[in-house]
């Protein structure tokens, strides 16, 4: 629920982006009645920020025309790391479905001085990037900012999950830290109802409530990002895939990534573990490591390793 403060710095930017704003708009925007409309319009004149009224059909509210906030005091450097961020997160999938990105670049256009504004809408226009955008799983801002805070004060959440099966439960969890991945949101924690260390996806959550029971400890030594790396790696795909590297483990570790594989230290040089669906793509990723290897499972990957080697050796 927002506060009273909330609401009315949201009337001020509601105002700000229309012309006209009737009495009704802001009342279902804001989920208020009339006569609240009209107190936070007279606080907001309280504060000297001019907002008229007009009367009548079409009438409505507005900020005097020509009135701009104080302006926003960004240098040039902190002016490009803000809208690159902003750009950045919505090509990388990490936007809300509300368009938070953009709404969040209009309100840096409007009370940036005009000559910073300028060169940052300069900017957007050149900017171009190499990397195609992504398209993520969009999730709610007010879902991960809890999520956020039950992190930093140790506080279990409560939350309905779905998990890839379709499977629906209810769970309360002990949430250790957030990580993106591949334009996607995911929440490391300890489940309570399975007792057990787990991966969430959040967009996969729904009526997420932070509870008041403190959350359990994490394991010494616990990394959110390593743990969902490597939960990322076991995701059970079709072929359970054990291949011996003529590698050491660190050199490994530079060619494949966490999120894709599990890499342990073996006598002489590393037992990797994957999950793949196509054995063809698996040969193709072993072939690219530039080293020597041994199949140890499946089978069915040393048809598809000699199959690619005809393929090269065909074109040479």
């Amino acid at each position: 629920m927002q506060t009273p403060t909330a609401r009315l710095l949201e009337l001020l930017e509601l105002l700000q982006a229309s012309p006209l704003t009737t009495g009704r708009e802001i009342a279902e925007r804001l989920e208020i009645d009339g006569r609240t409309v009209r107190r936070y319009v007279a606080a907001l004149q309280e504060m000297d920020i001019p907002v008229e009224g007009q009367r009548g059909v079409g009438g409505g509210y507005r900020v005097r025309p020509g009135y701009r906030l104080p302006p926003l005091m960004l240098s040039d450097d902190e002016a490009v790391v803000v809208v690159l961020g902003l750009i950045a997160a919505r090509r990388q999938g990490l936007d809300s479905d509300a368009g938070a990105a953009d709404g969040a670049l209009a309100k840096i256009h409007r009370v940036l001085p005009d000559p910073l504004r300028r060169r940052v809408e300069a900017l957007e226009t050149a900017l171009g990037f190499t990397a195609t955008p992504r398209s993520g799983a969009p999730v709610a801002g007010d879902t991960v900012l809890l999520l956020a805070d039950a992190v930093r004060r140790g506080r279990r959440v409560r939350t309905a999950y779905k998990a890839y099966s379709g499977e629906r439960t209810r769970r309360d969890l002990s949430p250790f830290g957030l990580v993106v991945h591949a334009a996607r949101w995911y929440l490391a924690a300890h489940d309570h109802l399975r007792d057990d260390l787990r991966t969430f996806r959040i967009d996969r959550m729904s009526r997420t409530t932070l509870l008041g029971t403190a959350a359990v400890p994490a394991p010494d030594g616990y990394d959110a990002v390593e743990h969902v790396s490597r939960s990322l790696a076991r995701v059970p795909w079709g072929h359970d895939v054990r291949v011996l590297l003529d590698l050491p483990v660190d050199r490994a570790a530079r060619r494949l990534p966490p999120t894709l594989a599990e890499l342990v230290e073996a006598d002489g040089g590393t037992l990797l573990k994957m999950r793949v669906d196509s054995l063809d793509w698996m040969a193709g990723t072993l072939a690219s490591l530039g080293c020597g290897f041994t199949i140890l499972s499946p089978d069915e990957l040393r048809a598809s390793v000699r199959e690619l080697a005809a393929r090269l050796a065909a074109v040479v």
